[in-house]
């Protein structure tokens, strides 16, 4: 039995399923991985991505930040794709419990998932940092330079920035998720950014699928690896 029909049967199989993803799920919608060949850590900048993209440069270089996380970090023409909406019909029907995610493009909501934990938290939360106010991702796209509240706060992104800890509740409630399943699907992460990564050890069930492009150092641990363009795989299951 080849690796796609081994697939097929787990999910025939089960109705307590988690699924674990990173930037490989959205590359295929043209959302930009950070770490491939083309990702953003490749291209050209006046200070790399990471610098840009962490809590003191948020600080001291504001108007700097805004510019970049505009142009590269808000796509909000991008449309779910296969691996979306496949994981939001198994929710649908009762297979799949959570989706734990470390993305931060909200394309799992729009595909129709309900039951998200968003490590990363999503550009399409932004809050005023002195009333709390919120707004949307439209309203920090076509702002400009650093975008104010109407009460004179600054507006950040609710989006966990290098240097900034993850949100407890999210932690805890994916961990919940993680640990309950009998089935954790892993699918477009190189499993590299840490603390997100190490949600995995919670995972007590027995049925591990991975699905990458690339190799990952958790594959000797899966029952099930797969290779290849996670939104194609998921369009080939019935």
């Amino acid at each position: 039995m080849d690796a796609l029909e081994q697939f097929k049967k787990i999910m025939r199989e089960t109705d307590n399923v988690v699924f674990f993803g990173g930037a490989g799920v959205s590359t295929e919608s043209g959302i930009p991985d950070f770490r491939s060949v083309d990702g953003l850590y490749n291209q050209k900048y006046d200070y790399p991505p990471e610098t840009i993209l962490s809590h003191t440069f948020y600080r001291s270089h504001t108007e700097e930040f805004y510019r970049f996380y505009r142009d590269k970090m808000l796509c909000l023409t991008a449309k779910p794709n296969a691996a979306h909406l496949k994981l939001a019909q198994w929710e649908k029907e009762g297979k799949l419990k959570a989706v734990v995610t470390q993305n931060i493009d909200g394309l799992h909501q729009a595909a129709g998932s309900r039951n998200v934990f968003e490590l990363h938290g999503s550009v399409h939360r932004n809050y005023c940092e002195k009333c709390h106010k919120f707004y949307d991702a439209e309203y920090i796209l076509h702002s400009e330079g650093v975008p104010y509240c109407e009460c004179g706060g600054g507006i950040k992104p609710d989006v966990v920035l290098y240097e900034e800890g993850l949100d407890n509740e999210t932690i805890s409630g994916a961990v919940a998720c993680i640990s309950r399943a009998d089935v954790l699907i892993i699918g477009g992460t190189s499993l590299a950014v840490y603390p997100a990564a190490g949600l995995i050890d919670y995972y007590r069930g027995n049925k591990l699928v991975l699905i990458n492009k690339t190799a990952t150092p958790r594959d000797s641990m899966a029952d099930l690896v797969i290779q290849g363009s996670i939104g194609e795989i998921f369009s080939k299951i019935d």
